[in-house]
């Protein structure tokens, strides 16, 4: 009887390529997670995000700075100054450069924009930012016995919208005898990211293209005067299953913000 049932019942089909299947599904799980940190990093990428910047500008003169960093050692400097009382530039440099047993990655990106702020009642802010950016990527692949079985190289070309909400809490974190001012947001983000002039071993290959979205959020905590400590933590979602421009590594860093006009708290 198991014989026969065996004999008609269907066989599994192994898929041809089971490192895609692995990727697709650690890709899935990332929606479990809220977390970036405690996310899953998944199969490897040519392209690491920048945070999303949120500079949280009230008013023309004001200036943003942050340097940042997370558990990849991927770095982050970010600025942003207000033009007027509703119109901002801002800027993002970014640079990962890692070597792991098995590969070597080296991706430095840089962006600019130009956004729109107000200020919304009850202390929120509201931002709106358009802007692109470009870049290098390199990854060089090595076997077990330490040489090198590939070498990727390419270029990097994104465009971008991104909309950031923040708002401040009634609440202070009390620690330590004193109170610190908390402010927390959210940064929506969808980009249009390209891989050109792209080469195997010296090679000329196909590029790709992505659409992904970045939902984040951020929580700041002012620690003396102008300086506050920043946590930023979301995810990168793909529209595309790309084999090399995809969305493989969630996002996390903390950073130091230092404000330099003395007019920009959310309470005024």
């Amino acid at each position: 009887m198991f014989g026969l049932i065996h004999g008609i019942w269907p066989a599994p089909v192994r898929s041809a390529a089971p490192n895609a299947d692995y990727c697709t599904m650690k890709s899935s799980l990332r929606l479990l997670w809220a977390l970036g940190p405690l996310g899953l990093s998944g199969c490897a990428s040519l392209y690491f995000p920048p945070p999303p910047h949120a500079p949280l500008l009230t008013h023309q003169g004001e200036f943003y700075g942050t340097v940042s960093t997370n558990q990849h050692t991927n770095y982050a400097l970010q600025g942003a100054y207000g033009l007027t009382n509703h119109l901002a530039v801002a800027g993002t440099f970014s640079s990962l450069h890692r070597r792991k047993s098995d590969r070597t990655e080296n991706i430095d990106f840089a962006e600019a924009s130009l956004g729109y702020f107000t200020r919304l009642p009850d202390k929120r802010v509201l931002e709106v930012y358009v802007g692109g950016g470009g870049g290098a990527t390199q990854r060089i692949e090595r076997n077990d016995a330490q040489q090198t079985t590939r070498t990727l190289d390419g270029s990097l070309s994104k465009v971008f919208a991104q909309v950031n909400y923040a708002k401040k809490k009634q609440n202070s974190l009390h620690l330590f005898n004193h109170d610190f001012p908390l402010t927390y947001g959210a940064a929506l983000r969808l980009s249009y990211m390209q891989l050109n002039n792209f080469t195997i071993n010296g090679l000329a290959a196909p590029g790709e293209n992505n659409v992904f979205f970045e939902p984040i959020t951020f929580t700041r905590t002012q620690i003396a005067g102008p300086v506050q400590l920043q946590l930023i933590s979301g995810q990168i979602f793909g529209f595309r299953n790309n084999e090399f421009l995809r969305a493989a590594n969630s996002v996390f860093q903390v950073g130091i913000v230092i404000n330099l006009d003395k007019n920009t708290t959310l309470d005024d």
